[in-house]
């Protein structure tokens, strides 16, 4: 039986690829790429021969089973684009059923575009919130981060160069004027890290073109931010979820988060209803 490994490859920089994820490349049995055609050009870099099979958004259901047969016999190395596998793209089906069927999976640590632009942000990095990709239409984009604007972690978010504009008007509509990081082309020839307020990001995009991917750490909604609920606010909404048969354990953590009130108050609270 073999391994299934998450190779991370580089996010711009080919000196970023490790040594032991090109000895792994090297001697696995298969590699399943987003693009074979982006892999390829990685793998004759540095000279590494091994089969290559495609395995992305379309096609994922139709080849988990032949790259599972291959684990079978021999260790796979699963790669994206870009960064770490698995994370934002259908690598994640792949580890699932590697997984459901005994076999071994194993990280090989190393570029990863939302770690890389949180750790240089000069924002908290104890807690923090990972979201991918902000829906394409408003309407959504706005209803996601209303979802998270009573959040104290850090927020990231990946964004194509055809929204950035758009979608920091929509932060700065929903989240507030917080500070943000703005991490463009990371490890590139024109690698740039934007740090301030949203609406000043937002205004010195619009004068400056938007190429390239671009990461957004954002600042958590901050405790000063917050107004503590009244005793009735709070019971009236331990009464609306508790219809939704959380255990009382979440929902004192989860009520604790966007109320103010401490978890010990909230779970006598729950505990009385």
């Amino acid at each position: 039986m073999g391994t299934l490994y998450l190779v991370p490859t580089p996010i711009g920089n080919l000196e970023d690829m490790s040594p032991r994820a090109v000895r792994i490349l090297r001697e696995a049995k298969l590699i399943a790429a987003e693009d074979t055609r982006h892999t390829g050009m990685l793998l004759k870099h540095f000279g590494i021969e091994t089969p290559l099979t495609s395995y992305f958004e379309h096609n994922k259901l139709r080849k988990l089973d032949s790259i599972l047969a291959t684990l079978a016999e021999g260790d796979v190395a699963l790669v994206s684009d870009a960064g770490m596998p698995a994370i934002n793209d259908p690598g994640y089906e792949l580890v699932r059923a590697a997984l459901a069927s005994g076999l071994d999976v194993r990280p090989v640590p190393g570029p990863s575009a939302p770690i890389s632009a949180l750790a240089v942000s000069g924002l908290p990095t104890d807690s923090f919130l990972y979201l991918g990709y902000l829906p394409h239409k408003a309407t959504d984009r706005r209803k996601a981060l209303e979802q998270v604007a009573h959040l104290s972690y850090t927020l990231i978010f990946l964004e194509s160069p055809y929204r950035v504009v758009e979608s920091l008007e929509d932060i700065l509509s929903v989240l507030g004027d917080r500070q943000i990081c703005v991490a463009r082309e990371m490890t590139k020839m024109f690698e740039e890290y934007w740090r301030g307020s949203v609406s000043d990001a937002a205004a010195h995009f619009k004068r400056e073109p938007a190429r390239g991917e671009f990461t957004f750490v954002i600042e958590g909604k901050g405790k000063e931010e917050r107004r503590v609920w009244t005793e009735q606010e709070l019971r009236a909404e331990i009464k609306k979820r508790l219809k939704k048969d959380q255990s009382t354990k979440e929902l004192a953590g989860e009520l604790s988060e966007i109320s103010g009130w401490n978890k010990r108050d909230i779970y006598k609270l729950v505990t009385k209803q």
